[in-house]
């Protein structure tokens, strides 16, 4: 890994990822270029270094990434919370239904967007094109934290269930240990470049996903005690507990189905991104709605919804009942194994937001350094060391994911935005995928996120008000940055 000087002779002339190659700048070719960086729409990149992120993504990996960004703890963790909420099957099973419809609904808008904007660094990059650089500062710095975030929960995860799989590592200690060594190691094997991280990726969410099939499998071919299987009276809440019931399981769900547009962290790495990212984006949300269907359908053929309620973990009641004495084995063995494509998967994703930024001067530019792999190598360290930073100091960073969570759903309020504005302000820009259903489906998923803010808001006003005084903040500190980068 090196950092080059600025030269004349190394400019990208396109930030979207065509480049000009080594020809010498002639006065009005300078001036051009010069200009343009005055623009921060049209900001061309400065290089520093060889190497550039390659163009060598396809439809599978944004599959993977998906799959693997989204199917994790929470379908685990879910149900037992909305079957307690919402304690009838159909109430049950529609709410995992209309959040998938709202994973949808995102997906042809965002899709849009990364087809038409395809540079990396996922939803920065569309509120900075779109609605000015503070906005992009506030988007990117809340993805990148969140996302390091995730991504030691995620680790956390992995670090508890192996403990509990081998009673001699018990304590939170070697929890921990465990947890940070993961995140570690799988930082590690990203370092040699996206072809290595991408593949990884590919075998992780492959894995993942045969493992659920086969838990699916099981438990339609041992089960039949459950709620499906025996049905029974069960009576829904009435009035405004079901009102209540439904809102908190929708945003359980909502939640659950985040990761689903993993696909436009790459977009300047995707070989096609014009045909590759909708399909990936369609592709990998009608995948993870499928699964996510079968999980319940599973848990209630196996398990009545009565038991299925309250419970941390319904997974794990239910591999019991499949496979006995093993069951707990097996439910924590799986869920390892779902953990690791996640991981993977974050850690690509928070490093192409810092990378972004810091090419956009929202950070140091020398965490724009690429090395020849097409890894950006300042990004991925940074990333992987305040993932680390949030596995051993948990409790009190817990407090900050926890009010970063309202920027969540406040980011893709402004993507949403986003897709109004360019429609109204570059109604002639090329778009290879223009979003189905336009202005219907975008005014809808906005709708129900202004809804699910609005909700969260009402839910937890305390952490809300922290996440308002974090924002008043924020401008200041962006004016900072932006002067000392």
């Amino acid at each position: 890994m090196g950092i080059a000087r600025r030269s004349p002779t190394a400019i990208n002339l396109n930030p979207y990822g065509i480049t000009a190659g080594r020809q010498p700048l002639t006065p009005l070719l300078y001036l051009e270029v010069t200009i343009l960086e005055d623009i921060p729409e049209l900001a061309v990149p400065t290089p520093i270094s060889r190497g550039q992120l390659l163009r060598v993504l396809g439809v599978g990996f944004g599959l993977a990434v998906i799959i693997g960004n989204t199917i994790g703890a929470g379908i685990f963790r879910a149900p037992g919370a909305i079957a307690q909420q919402v304690p009838n099957v159909w109430l049950f099973l529609g709410v995992w239904v209309v959040g998938g419809l709202y994973a949808l609904l995102g997906a042809i808008s965002l899709s849009e967007l990364g087809a038409m904007i395809p540079k990396s660094g996922g939803q920065y990059v569309f509120a900075r094109y779109a609605l000015g650089e503070y906005a992009g500062f506030v988007v990117g710095w809340s993805d990148w934290i969140s996302s390091c975030g995730s991504t030691a929960a995620v680790s956390l995860v992995v670090g508890g269930f192996a403990v509990a799989l081998f009673p001699a590592l018990n304590g939170k200690a070697s929890a921990a240990a465990i947890a940070a060594s993961v995140a570690i190691v799988f930082a590690v094997l990203q370092w040699r470049g996206i072809v290595w991280g991408s593949t990884i990726q590919n075998i992780t969410s492959l894995l993942k996903a045969l493992a659920f099939i086969a838990l699916i499998a099981a438990a339609f071919i041992f089960g039949g005690r459950g709620s499906l299987a025996a049905p029974g009276v069960e009576n829904a809440p009435i009035a405004l507990a079901l009102l209540t019931g439904i809102v908190l399981s929708l945003q359980s769900v909502i939640y659950t189905y985040d990761g689903w547009s993993g696909v436009i962290y790459f977009s300047e790495e995707v070989s096609n991104p014009g045909r590759d990212i909708p399909r990936a984006m369609f592709g990998g949300v009608l995948s993870v709605i499928t699964i996510y269907l079968l999980v319940n359908l599973a848990l209630l053929y196996v398990l009545p919804i009565s038991k299925i309620a309250g419970q941390e973990f319904a997974a794990g009641v239910a591999a019991e009942v499949v496979f006995g004495k093993y069951g707990d084995t097996i439910f924590r063995s799986l869920t390892i194994l779902s953990m690791l494509s996640g991981i993977n998967a974050l850690h690509l994703m928070a490093t192409r937001v810092l990378f972004a930024m810091s090419r956009d001067g929202l950070f140091s530019t020398r965490a724009a350094a690429v090395n020849e792999g097409g890894t950006p190598t300042v990004a991925l360290f940074l990333s992987a060391a305040v993932a680390v930073l949030f596995i051993v100091f948990g409790q009190t960073f817990d407090k900050v994911i926890t009010v970063l969570a309202f920027f969540f759903v406040a980011n893709y309020i402004l993507s949403f935005v986003s897709v109004f504005v360019l429609r109204r302000r570059e109604p002639e820009k090329e778009r290879p995928y223009r979003a189905w259903g336009y202005p219907w489906t975008t005014a809808l998923a906005l709708i129900g996120s202004v809804l699910f803010l609005a909700g969260a808001i009402d839910v937890d006003r305390r952490n809300s008000v922290y996440a308002l005084i974090l924002l008043a903040v924020s401008y200041p500190v962006f004016r900072l940055v932006k002067r000392l980068a």
